[in-house]
């Protein structure tokens, strides 16, 4: 067996890689602050105090960062049990009651982070991006709960959501590990004998966890947000389970048998650009209308919500939503 040592590699020399001068001036500055915040370090995997501590500051630092982002936003959040994790949904101002467009979102965090209160934070943001109704997934998380305990959530989570709404008026979206559910999910639906939704946005999904994608090396270092080894969160999260599993690494499933259209999102300098990509071939390979946008010197994160190509990647996601409601509708009522 080959080890990654005994590669062919390409070694080059120590160089600086500027920042560049396509982007906006905005972008240009997040870019010159260089890596956000503190660079990760995991605990051992047997180190499960150790994680929780690691998961709790990651979760604050987040929060802290968007406290800013989130002022202003308008919505009414009620909060839905399921039997062990909730569902948070958010209403944004001027939705009427009649409205039953369902937003799905998933969130990211490495499958670790990014629950409770930074799930209701983020839904809030998606509520207001796509001017939608959002059912936010709280699924649960390591270290108590392991894979496949998350997608498993989705699925109940889905599953309530079927039986308040018609396929057609659902559109199911993840960001990062909240985009490998979102793709596993869609995997798993016709497992179950459940209808897919209308369509998925995959905002730059982890859908290779074996790490083969080009980009988890060559932007390691450049990618302002995803830095250093991720191995150490997919160990914790698959436990132990074969990372080629199309559950855990969806861009091993087979799209054939059916799978919604896809909007894929990702940057020049995103650590998962190559998994976005090979996402969005796979899913042109097996016939899916798939819709790939890729910024100019983006990373994982965008730039942070403090840039035009945050606005107008919104307003992709914005156009992209409304059109395949407006498209799943009329197929509905021609039934």
């Amino acid at each position: 067996m080959t080890t990654d040592d005994e590669r062919p590699a390409l070694r080059l020399p120590a160089r600086v890689i500027p920042v560049p001068a396509s982007p906006s001036e905005e972008a240009r500055a997040v870019l010159a602050r260089g890596i956000t915040g503190p660079v990760v370090e995991y605990p051992p995997l047997d180190d499960i105090d150790g994680w929780r501590k690691m998961i709790v500051a990651q979760d604050k630092y987040v929060m802290d960062m968007f406290g800013e982002a989130l002022t202003g936003f308008s919505e009414r959040t009620e909060e839905i049990p399921l039997g062990g994790f909730s569902v948070y949904v958010v209403t944004p101002d001027g939705v009427a009651p009649e409205d039953r467009r369902v937003y799905f979102d998933i969130h990211g965090g490495a499958w670790t982070q990014g629950g409770g209160l930074m799930c209701r934070a983020t839904a809030t943001i998606t509520a207001t991006t796509v001017g939608a109704r959002v059912w936010a997934v709280d699924y649960r998380m390591p270290p108590d709960h392991r894979f496949p305990v998350a997608l498993d959530d989705c699925l109940t989570a889905y599953r309530a959501l079927l039986r308040e709404r018609r396929p057609e008026e659902i559109i199911v979206g993840g960001v990062s590990a909240g985009g490998n559910l979102a793709v596993a999910l869609m995997l798993r639906l016709p497992d179950e004998g459940l209808p897919l939704p209308a369509a998925v946005v995959l905002n730059t999904p982890a859908t290779d966890l074996t790490g083969a994608g080009d980009t988890w090396q060559t932007n390691d270092g450049l990618d302002i947000m995803l830095t250093g080894d991720l191995t150490p969160a997919i160990r914790f999260y698959a436990d132990g389970h074969d990372l080629r599993d199309p559950y855990l690494s969806p861009l091993f499933g087979d799209f054939s048998r059916g799978f919604p259209p896809a909007l894929l999102l990702s940057g020049t300098r995103d650590r998962l650009l190559s998994d976005t990509v090979r996402m969005h071939r796979a899913l042109r390979a097996a016939g899916v209308p798939a819709d790939l946008h890729v910024w100019e010197a983006a990373g994982h994160g965008m730039f942070l919500g403090q840039a035009p190509e945050d606005r107008e990647q919104a307003g992709e996601t914005r156009r992209f939503t409304n059109e395949q409601w407006h498209r799943a509708a009329q197929v509905g009522e021609g039934r």
